[in-house]
């Protein structure tokens, strides 16, 4: 059945696609988001395809293959760079049709590319597909950035249901019943506020290896408060409206009315934070990576190579540059997409009442 929007959304939806400058960059950042969910397929150690003495091998999503399936001497996953260039050079694999396909980018975010050899960052160089340099662990920076973005999605994803659905929850709660109920609310969210938030990420990250998901729980616990003190106002206006006493007068219970009738009322709005959100959540996890707080080594991410670039800024000002210029584009493209979403949905635009 296909999805049937009211009058007012496709108008929203229009103004959405005539700004212009927010849309590209909407279909910008949708591109990167599916570039970073297929990433192996471009950037990896994997092999993409592998035929093999007449047996196809597919590495990339088919997990880890030990060098002797290969004919190898180890019983370490494959270098299938090592194995492409051993079958190059073999006639007898070259009668068979044996080959190795490898991504674009060959190269893992926490591999050394440089195995026998001191760790040192190395320049851009194309013949080895170093297309951004290696960083100080001769791990090749393009892969780290691909991989640190993905990371950042997975992380803003989570902060934004975490914050939307506490946020949202409470918020409706303290409008819509008021009351003492309100006043608790209040007075808890204002103690929770003026905790350091710094110092419980130093504390927690010396009781436990703070991975993805403690990051995320930490940022939400203080992330929320800002979006409940807007639910609460604007479901305290929504209740007061007819359609509201209406649907009480029809015997529709709070649970109903809150979710059926005031939420989707306030939800176009909510929208418009959307964006905003996404892109504090991704400055806070580089922030905490930088300082060392965030997510555990080796994990990639634009923090961590930002914070080697500082540290090595005249040796190799590449690292600071690829992960500066990576972050700086995406943020700004979700704050021209957070500025067209806005501007679109604008209730003073778009709104049935007078």
């Amino acid at each position: 059945m296909p999805l049937r929007l009211d009058p007012i959304t496709r108008k929203k939806l229009r103004r959405f696609r005539s700004l212009r400058r927010g849309y590209w960059s909407f279909l910008v950042l949708a591109g990167l988001v599916v570039f970073a969910c297929v990433a192996e397929l471009f950037v990896s150690q994997r092999a993409l395809v592998v035929r093999h003495e007449g047996r196809w091998f597919f590495p990339t999503y088919g997990g880890i293959l030990p060098g002797r399936t290969f004919g190898l001497d180890y019983d370490w996953e494959t270098d299938y760079r090592d194995l492409r260039t051993r079958l190059g050079a073999d006639p007898a694999a070259a009668a068979r049709g044996d080959f190795v396909l490898l991504p674009f980018v060959p190269y893992g975010p926490i591999e050394n590319c440089y195995p026998d050899q001191f760790f040192k960052p190395r320049a851009p160089d194309l013949a080895r597909r170093h297309f951004l340099g290696t960083d100080t662990q001769n791990r090749d920076i393009l892969a780290r950035l691909v991989y640190g973005f993905r990371h950042a999605l997975i992380f803003a994803a989570w902060f934004v249901a975490g914050v939307y659905g506490l946020g949202v929850l409470l918020g409706c709660a303290m409008g819509y019943y008021g009351g003492v109920f309100d006043l608790l609310v209040q007075r808890v969210i204002e103690i929770w506020s003026n905790i350091p938030f710094l110092y419980l990420v130093i504390i927690v990250a010396a009781l436990v290896k703070p991975g993805l998901g403690w990051l995320v729980a930490i940022n939400v616990a203080f992330g929320w408060m800002h979006l409940t003190y807007y639910m609460r106002t604007e479901t305290y206006k929504e209740k007061a409206r007819d359609y509201a006493a209406a649907a009480r007068v029809l015997g529709a219970g709070d649970a109903r009315i809150i979710l059926r009738h005031i939420l989707p009322n306030t939800a176009a709005t909510l929208v418009t934070f959307i964006p905003f959100t996404v892109a504090g959540a991704i400055g806070s996890l580089t922030a905490l990576d930088f300082l060392g707080f965030g997510l555990p080594v080796p994990t990639p991410s634009w923090g961590e190579l930002l914070s080697q670039g500082t540290k090595n800024l005249t040796l190799a000002p590449w690292i600071v540059l690829s992960a500066f210029s990576a972050m700086t584009l995406v943020l700004i493209l979700v704050t021209f997409v957070g500025e067209a979403v806005r501007e679109a949905f604008d209730p003073k635009k778009f709104t049935l009442y007078r």
